[in-house]
Parts: C-alpha cells; structure tokens; sequence
C-alpha cells in the first residue's frame, strides 16, 4: 500500500479578510466546497437569572469539499458536537456563515444524515421497518424504497435480518442497520458522532472498514467525530484537530493514504508517525482545558 502522510504545522492565527492574510485554517483548495465554516461562533446560555453565558466555538472557518471523509478530535467541551449539530441543522449558529453548496443552512433536511453512538432503532419495528421508515413518512413509494433497502442490507452484510427485532442483534449489526437507514435516502452529507465508540475493539475496526466500503460505493461527504486517534487517521482524508473551549481549528493534517483502507495500514510507519503527532496535539489541548470549569452543552 502507497501511503503518505502529510506532517503539520499549528495554523496561522491571523483572521480571514484582512490585508495580506493567509488562507482559512482549514480551507480547501478544491472549488468543490460542500460545507463551508466562514467565521461561526456558537454561545449557550444568556437567559435566566445568571444570565451566564458560554462560548463553545469561537470563529470557526473551516471548509469541506464534496466526498472528503474529515474526523475531528479534540478534547471534551471544545465543541465538537456542537458543530455537527450545526452541519445538522440541529442548532444555528450565533454569528457567522455555515453554507452547504454555497447556500445557509436553516434546518434539517434529507441531504443530511446522522449516526449516533447509541442505535437509535424503534424496539417495536424490525430491521426493514426500521430502515425504511423516515423514507416511507416522506412519501417515497415502496417500489423505490424496497429495493435500495435490500441493496443496503446487503451491503451492510444483514440479509436474512429484514424481520429480526433489534434485540436480536448485537451492538455492530445495529449500528450496521443505523448507517443503512441513514444512506437509504442518499444523503450528500453524513454526519457520525462517535458511531463505534461503545463496540469491542474488533468490531470496531469490521465497522471502519464497512464505512470506507461504503464511502467507495455511495461517495458522500462525511463528518466523523471521535476520539480515537487511530481510528480518526483509520477512516479520514483529513483529521482536524480542536482546540480547548472556545472551540477553533487548530490542526488540519491530510491522510493521503489508498482508500479502502485495512488493519495492514495500522501498522505502516507513516500511520504510526502521524499517530503519535496527532495525539500530542490532543494531549496539548487536554492538558490546557484541565483547569477550566466544566461546560455545558458542548461535546
């Protein structure tokens, strides 16, 4: 396997727009930007008798091309949740610009979809059920649905579970029919917030692997947030690495290694080299958050 890894240097702090300034930390080269970060700050708090207020990110500016895999670190409370809840249209943002294809985002929408750590499954429904509900209440006709449900499944390697029940799958099958329910509407954009955080370790790394097979077929763009190093240089084109509340970018190191990827490129010098630097740069940021008093809301 031909694997190069780009070494890294900390981003200029200089704002984007003035005189002489250098690129945004973070920005693409490419002119197919699918989500970009221009300025975005995001504050909780603010009502109520204290009247405290809390500032997860702090002018943000990042952008992601069309079909790059980014994974973010950071430590806990630098925002990272936050920002996929911002890519979701789950929260908006205090100032600035977020844009997918150039446009603002003011909601949820079926170009975007969302993997969480814990399944989200209906107990009461089965796999298919399951897999194909958020399309059916749309109005989609089964005849369209039914068949990219059994490709899916397929895909995901669950044919033969369409009737099982959640409950009679282990915790990698039903994260495997969460990621199928999330592509059965062909989302541009995947959003995965720490999706394999709660397998075993070798389910883990079948489930990384699945995910880049899939990105091979589907080719969306995908927001993956962790905090495993390995597996954030495993899955990525790009790691980003946050700083320590308020939020901001303060490392962006290209992965350029062949896609798919298998447990053979864990193992490589180049892996190894970017493991150990990527995991000072999170340890940086821990160990200057340490003292701070704990946040609410931002993950």
């Amino acid at each position: 396997m031909n694997a190069q890894v780009n070494t890294f240097t900390p981003l200029p702090c200089t704002e984007p727009g003035k005189s002489g300034a250098p690129p945004r930390p973070g920005a693409s080269q490419d002119n197919q930007v699918k989500i970009s970060f221009q300025g975005v700050s995001k504050t909780y708090g603010g009502r109520g008798r204290s009247g405290n207020r809390t500032l997860a990110l702090d002018r943000m500016d990042v952008d992601i091309k069309a079909a790059e895999i980014v994974t973010v670190l950071g430590p806990t409370g630098c925002g990272k949740s936050s920002t996929l809840n911002l890519i979701a249209g789950f929260e908006q943002t205090s100032t600035g610009s977020l844009l997918i294809d150039g446009k603002p985002i003011d909601g949820p929408g079926p170009d975007r979809a969302v993997v969480f750590q814990q399944p989200s499954l209906f107990p009461w429904l089965t796999v298919m059920e399951n897999i194909t509900l958020g399309v059916k209440c749309r109005g989609v006709p089964k005849d369209t649905y039914e068949p990219r449900a059994q490709m899916l499944l397929r895909e995901v390697g669950l044919s033969g579970f369409e009737k099982h029940y959640p409950y009679q799958l282990s915790g990698g099958m039903q994260q495997r029919v969460q990621i199928a329910r999330a592509l059965i509407s062909e989302p541009k954009v995947l959003l995965l917030d720490e999706p394999f955080g709660a397998l075993d370790y070798q389910t883990r790394i079948l489930m990384q692997e699945l995910l880049l097979q899939l990105w091979q077929e589907h080719k969306p763009t995908i927001f993956f947030i962790t905090h495993d190093v390995s597996e954030a240089i495993f899955v990525a084109d790009r790691v980003l690495v946050m700083s320590h509340r308020p939020g901001r970018i303060k490392l962006a190191v290209n992965v350029d290694a062949d896609k798919p990827r298998n447990a053979d490129f864990l193992s490589t010098p180049e892996f190894i080299s970017l493991q150990r630097d990527l995991l000072h740069a999170v340890q940086e940021e821990v160990h200057a958050n340490k003292n701070r008093p704990p946040m609410a809301k931002a993950a």
